[in-house]
């Protein structure tokens, strides 16, 4: 069950005029379009606030293969693709 705690904001006149205009056009209340904006907006910024993380994608989990440890960018390049060009 939903509690409600009333508030009060200020609005620029041209927004709120928009905003009346809209409602009344889509059969709902200002109310529900302030509550339904921010909860887009609150969802949008939670979901770029998660952290990025990198799925596991090793192959069989055995990492690098033999030989691969410690070589340069180049040579890592050279092993995946030898003379296949990249």
């Amino acid at each position: 069950m939903a509690t409600h705690m009333k508030t009060t904001i200020e609005i620029s006149d041209a927004v709120l005029a928009e905003a009346r205009q809209l409602a009344a056009q889509h059969g709902t209340t200002v109310r529900a379009l302030v509550e339904r904006g921010l909860r887009r907006e609150l969802a949008e910024r939670k979901s770029r606030a998660a952290p990025f993380e990198l799925r596991a994608a090793s192959f069989k989990g055995k990492g690098l293969q033999p030989g691969a440890k410690g070589q340069s960018w180049e040579q890592l390049r050279e092993l995946a693709y030898g003379d296949r060009g990249a």
